[in-house]
C-alpha cells in the first residue's frame, strides 16, 4: 500500500512539474517568427490601395481606435494595457521590428483573419476594407510610445 502511495504521489509532482512551460528560447522565438512570415500569415504580395497621406493615416488611427487600442493600447505598443506582458504569447509592440516587417498585404491579413492561438481576434466582417488598410497605413506611421496616453477603459 505505501509502495502505491509513493508511486502516486511520484506521478503527481512529475504532473505538475512536467506541465511547468517556460518562456521560448531564441531558437523557438526564431522558428516561430520565421514560420509565421513566410508560412501562416499570407497575403504577402497584397499591397494597399491607399495612399500614405494624413487623412489616411487619420482614418487608420480613428479605426484603430475602436477596435484594436483594448489590447494593443492608443499608440500600438501597448502602453497602459495592464495584461498586455501576461498574456501567453505576450501582445506584441506594433512597432516591433517582428511586427513591421510583415508586408502591409499580411498586416491586412492579420487583421482580417487574427492569429491563432494567440489572443488575436480577426475583424472580418467588422471592419470595412478601407478601415483595415488604413489601419495598416496607421501601424506604418505609429506615434513615439507613450504618446497617446492610456487608453480610458483602463484609468476608471
Amino acid at each position: 500500500m505505501r509502495r502505491i502511495a509513493i508511486v502516486a504521489v511520484a506521478f503527481v509532482v512529475m504532473a505538475v512539474v512536467g506541465c511547468k512551460a517556460a518562456p521560448p528560447g531564441a531558437l523557438e522565438q526564431s522558428i516561430v517568427s520565421s514560420a509565421k512570415h513566410h508560412i501562416f500569415i499570407r497575403n504577402k504580395e497584397e499591397k494597399n490601395p491607399l495612399p500614405a497621406t494624413a487623412m489616411a493615416i487619420s482614418d487608420g488611427k480613428e479605426a484603430f481606435s475602436h477596435y484594436c487600442v483594448a489590447c494593443h493600447g492608443m499608440d500600438g505598443q501597448n502602453t497602459g494595457v495592464p495584461f498586455a506582458d501576461h498574456m501567453s504569447p505576450p501582445v506584441p509592440s506594433l512597432a516591433s521590428a517582428e511586427v513591421q516587417q510583415y508586408t502591409d498585404g499580411q498586416l491586412k491579413w492579420i487583421i482580417d483573419n487574427g492569429i491563432w492561438p494567440s489572443g488575436m481576434p480577426g475583424s472580418k466582417g467588422i471592419l470595412s476594407e478601407d478601415e483595415v488598410w488604413s489601419i495598416v497605413i496607421f501601424l506604418r506611421h505609429l506615434p513615439p510610445a507613450g504618446s497617446q496616453g492610456e487608453p480610458e477603459m483602463y484609468t476608471h
